[in-house]
Protein backbone atom coordinates (compact mmCIF):
# COMPACT_ATOMS: atom_id res chain seq x y z
CA UNK A 1 0.00 0.00 0.00
CA UNK A 2 3.09 2.48 0.45
CA UNK A 3 3.85 3.16 -2.98
CA UNK A 4 6.17 5.93 -2.08
CA UNK A 5 8.49 3.85 0.23
CA UNK A 6 8.69 0.59 -2.44
CA UNK A 7 9.96 3.16 -5.04
CA UNK A 8 12.75 5.58 -3.03
CA UNK A 9 13.86 2.07 -1.90
CA UNK A 10 14.62 1.25 -5.55
CA UNK A 11 16.33 4.91 -5.93
CA UNK A 12 19.98 5.52 -4.98
CA UNK A 13 22.19 8.15 -6.75
CA UNK A 14 25.87 8.11 -6.38
CA UNK A 15 26.87 12.07 -5.65
CA UNK A 16 25.99 14.43 -8.34
CA UNK A 17 23.18 12.40 -9.34
CA UNK A 18 19.54 12.74 -9.67
CA UNK A 19 17.36 9.52 -9.85
CA UNK A 20 13.63 10.16 -10.05
CA UNK A 21 10.37 7.70 -10.50
CA UNK A 22 6.64 7.84 -10.74
CA UNK A 23 4.35 6.85 -7.57
CA UNK A 24 1.54 7.81 -8.64
CA UNK A 25 -0.69 8.76 -12.44
CA UNK A 26 -3.73 8.86 -12.94
CA UNK A 27 -5.77 11.14 -15.87
CA UNK A 28 -5.48 14.25 -13.72
CA UNK A 29 -2.47 13.49 -10.95
CA UNK A 30 1.36 12.66 -11.43
CA UNK A 31 3.41 11.94 -8.44
CA UNK A 32 7.08 11.53 -9.00
CA UNK A 33 9.64 10.80 -6.56
CA UNK A 34 13.21 12.21 -6.79
CA UNK A 35 16.34 11.38 -4.42
CA UNK A 36 19.10 13.73 -4.69
CA UNK A 37 23.03 12.64 -4.30
CA UNK A 38 24.92 15.07 -2.29
CA UNK A 39 25.49 18.28 -4.42
CA UNK A 40 23.18 17.10 -7.50
CA UNK A 41 20.47 19.46 -8.53
CA UNK A 42 16.82 19.97 -10.28
CA UNK A 43 17.54 22.49 -13.30
CA UNK A 44 14.64 24.95 -12.37
CA UNK A 45 11.54 25.14 -14.42
CA UNK A 46 8.14 25.58 -14.44
CA UNK A 47 4.79 23.88 -15.55
CA UNK A 48 2.68 26.84 -17.13
CA UNK A 49 -0.76 24.44 -16.25
CA UNK A 50 -0.35 22.41 -13.57
CA UNK A 51 -0.05 23.14 -9.68
CA UNK A 52 3.47 21.85 -8.22
CA UNK A 53 3.82 20.88 -4.51
CA UNK A 54 6.84 19.72 -3.15
CA UNK A 55 6.84 17.13 -0.09
CA UNK A 56 10.30 16.82 1.34
CA UNK A 57 10.35 13.48 2.62
CA UNK A 58 13.96 12.65 3.73
CA UNK A 59 16.78 15.11 4.73
CA UNK A 60 16.92 19.05 3.71
CA UNK A 61 16.49 20.57 0.18
CA UNK A 62 17.39 23.59 -0.81
CA UNK A 63 14.10 24.38 -3.11
CA UNK A 64 14.48 27.30 -5.66
CA UNK A 65 11.36 29.51 -6.83
CA UNK A 66 12.40 32.38 -9.15
CA UNK A 67 15.23 34.12 -7.24
CA UNK A 68 14.77 32.61 -4.16
CA UNK A 69 15.66 29.93 -2.00
CA UNK A 70 15.68 28.05 0.96
CA UNK A 71 16.44 25.25 3.16
CA UNK A 72 13.20 23.06 3.56
CA UNK A 73 13.89 19.80 5.55
CA UNK A 74 11.58 16.91 6.32
CA UNK A 75 8.83 17.05 6.90
CA UNK A 76 8.05 19.72 4.74
CA UNK A 77 5.98 20.93 2.02
CA UNK A 78 6.59 23.65 -0.35
CA UNK A 79 3.66 24.99 -2.89
CA UNK A 80 4.53 26.25 -6.23
CA UNK A 81 1.62 28.31 -7.67
CA UNK A 82 1.16 27.49 -11.81
CA UNK A 83 3.84 29.12 -14.38
CA UNK A 84 6.70 29.26 -11.36
CA UNK A 85 9.88 28.89 -11.69
CA UNK A 86 11.50 26.10 -9.69
CA UNK A 87 14.10 23.78 -8.89
CA UNK A 88 15.85 21.51 -6.15
CA UNK A 89 19.30 21.19 -4.82
CA UNK A 90 21.14 19.20 -2.40
CA UNK A 91 23.77 21.20 -0.54
CA UNK A 92 24.35 18.42 1.98
CA UNK A 93 26.41 15.47 2.07
CA UNK A 94 23.61 13.13 2.65
CA UNK A 95 20.85 11.94 -0.26
CA UNK A 96 18.00 14.23 0.19
CA UNK A 97 14.41 12.72 -1.34
CA UNK A 98 10.93 14.49 -2.21
CA UNK A 99 7.87 14.20 -3.90
CA UNK A 100 6.87 16.17 -7.10
CA UNK A 101 2.66 16.55 -7.46
CA UNK A 102 1.52 17.94 -10.40
CA UNK A 103 -2.46 18.67 -10.79
CA UNK A 104 -3.70 18.50 -13.43
CA UNK A 105 -1.13 16.46 -15.00
CA UNK A 106 0.01 18.71 -18.23
CA UNK A 107 -2.10 18.13 -21.23
CA UNK A 108 -4.46 16.93 -19.56
CA UNK A 109 -7.17 19.90 -19.76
Amino acid sequence: MDELTDVLAELDPADGDVASAEVVVTDDVLVKAFVLGAGAALDPHEHGDSTNVFHVVDGTVTVLRGDEEADVSAPGVVHHERGAVHGARNDTDEQAAFTASLCPLPGSG
